[in-house]
């Protein structure tokens, strides 16, 4: 049996003891490989100019270069790279920048070491980590207000195309818990399913709702009322 290859990640914090901690807890996982650590934005990218890892979790608050500007010339240099934003503080609008930025999605310093391990492997498979308060203003950055959706067209309204697919009730349920900031695994613990039960109906989720991510499907299930926040 082939073992998946570790997810490799690089973090970079400018409080040594923080950074420490991330990395001890990191190396504790069979999952991931710190391939490197920096203490500011610009250490970062000397690093990446070596080689880039698949993940990395970055400080917001950095010294100099700030965590949006690292962001930015990450994704323009190595748009492979996923970003993970770290931060103390929950500030929607620096996180929001951050996003728009490429970020693929944050999480506030003090988080369990499993959700942590759970995040990075969500973003490098393609997902989003987005806490429940920032659906609606990632929506009107992103996609139509909530308030300006229009109502939900009868079935019959084009009749040359196939009506959508409605979402099952565990879908629904699964989407409700992911817009609640919950991640696949601790969905998985609530709803009594293993993860990979939890990443198949995700996948459907997205394939219904014609969206790539999580930050995207709780946008479009808040946009068709399918769900609240």
């Amino acid at each position: 049996m082939t073992t998946a290859p570790r997810i490799k990640v690089a973090i970079c914090e400018d409080q040594p003891q923080i950074l420490r901690n991330q990395v001890k807890i990191l190396q504790e996982s069979a999952e991931i490989e710190v391939i490197g650590t920096a203490l500011s934005g610009e250490a970062l990218l000397e690093l990446l100019e070596a080689g880039q890892p698949d993940v990395i979790l970055q400080d917001l608050g950095l010294p100099g270069m700030s965590g949006i500007d690292v962001t930015r010339t990450v994704k323009r240099k190595w748009p492979q790279v996923e970003v993970l934003i770290f931060t103390i503080f929950d500030e929607e609008e620096k996180v929001i920048e951050a996003v728009k930025a490429g970020a693929s999605g944050y999480l506030l310093k003090g988080t369990t070491a499993e959700r942590m391990v759970d995040a990075i492997r969500e973003v490098r498979s393609g997902g989003s980590v987005i806490q429940p308060n920032l659906a609606r203003r990632l929506l009107r950055h992103f996609h139509v207000p909530v308030e300006a959706a229009p109502p939900q067209p009868s079935l019959s309204a084009h009749r040359d195309e196939p009506p959508p697919r409605p979402l099952t009730e565990r879908e629904v349920e699964i989407l409700r818990l992911i817009a609640k900031g919950l991640s696949n695994n601790e969905a998985a613990g609530v709803l009594g399913l293993s993860r990979a039960t939890v990443r198949t109906h995700l996948e459907h989720i997205y394939e219904k709702l014609e969206v790539t991510n999580r930050v995207e499907a709780v946008t479009e299930g808040l946009r068709q009322g399918l769900i609240e926040v």
